[in-house]
């Protein structure tokens, strides 16, 4: 911790092992920093290149049930309870999942959850492209390889259900899972494409539809993209307090733009949003007083 470590992940792989996750989460307990998991059970996931549900029957993919999640949160949960350590749950997609930290969060558990722009505003139907009917004919868009992302876009009980653990404090913090891929990487069969979104440039503008429809204020949504996160890493960042880096982010809450992957700075093109209007334009970044964009 002393040499800068804010915490310890193996990425997105799950750790499987119980008892190195119990000696992990027992160790960082006396370092007071978190261990960040991605919550998959393996042999359930398996196969699986999207959410398990009637959108995968009709396409005749192999589904990811909420179960590969929520076990091993479950699981998580658990020995932070027996360790005293901070587990932190990356990308969040269920609410199985969100019932079982808040509940964990009631019993003084030391649980907190990130959750991403595209798992609160779409869901598994944009894997069919345009249409949501079941009873009408695929168009030439489904199979989009680029809404495929693990964990798997779910349905629309789900997505809602990780609105309200925004509303109600369940959800800690936003995070981006900005996963870029090259082209090659997309362009192949649902079932071999390589799992990721590029969110970075899109995140902002997906997440104030939110602000647009009510659901949260846009000092909510900036704090949990900020300062939260921040503050749950124990970094003295995120805040324009005096004596802080200029980190600042303008952004235009009203503008209006077309997703053009085109024009992204990231290599990564590899967005589902393509030709979909958003509100809210970010115009400028400052890092540490410089404009960098």
């Amino acid at each position: 911790a002393e040499l800068g470590v804010i915490g310890f992940s193996d990425d997105g792989d799950p750790i499987e092992d119980s008892n190195i996750m119990r000696q992990a989460l027992s160790y960082s307990a006396g370092l007071k920093l978190p261990i960040i998991n991605h919550c998959e059970v393996p042999t359930l996931a398996h196969g699986a290149s999207m959410n398990e549900g009637w959108v995968s029957n009709r396409l005749g993919l192999k589904g990811m049930p909420n179960s590969a999640e929520e076990i091993m949160v479950a699981r998580d949960l658990s020995l932070a309870e027996l360790t005293g350590g901070h587990i932190h749950i990356a990308h969040v997609s269920t609410m199985g999942t969100l019932n079982l930290i808040k509940a964990a969060k009631a019993r003084g558990i030391r649980g907190t959850c990130e959750v991403t722009p595209h798992h609160l505003t779409l869901s598994e139907t944009l894997v069919m492209g345009p249409t949501e009917d079941s009873f009408v004919p695929l168009s030439r868009d489904a199979y989009n390889t680029n809404a495929k992302v693990n964990p798997p876009l779910r349905n629309q009980s789900d997505v809602r259900s990780m609105v309200e653990g925004l509303q109600n404090g369940t959800i800690d913090v936003i995070a981006t899972d900005h996963a870029p891929h090259n082209q090659v990487d997309k362009t192949t069969t649902f079932q071999d494409a390589a799992f990721g979104i590029s969110v970075l440039e899109t995140g902002f503008g997906s997440l104030m539809t939110l602000v647009d429809n009510g659901h949260i204020d846009v000092n909510t949504l900036i704090k949990k993209l900020t300062a939260d996160p921040a503050k749950l890493l124990g970094m003295d960042i995120g805040s324009l307090k005096k004596g802080n880096s200029a980190d600042i982010t303008v952004f235009d809450p009203s503008e209006t733009w077309i997703v053009n992957p085109q024009t992204f700075l990231s290599k990564g093109k590899n967005t589902p949003l393509e030709g979909t209007l958003l509100k809210g334009k970010i115009k400028a970044t400052f890092f540490k007083g410089r404009k960098i964009y």
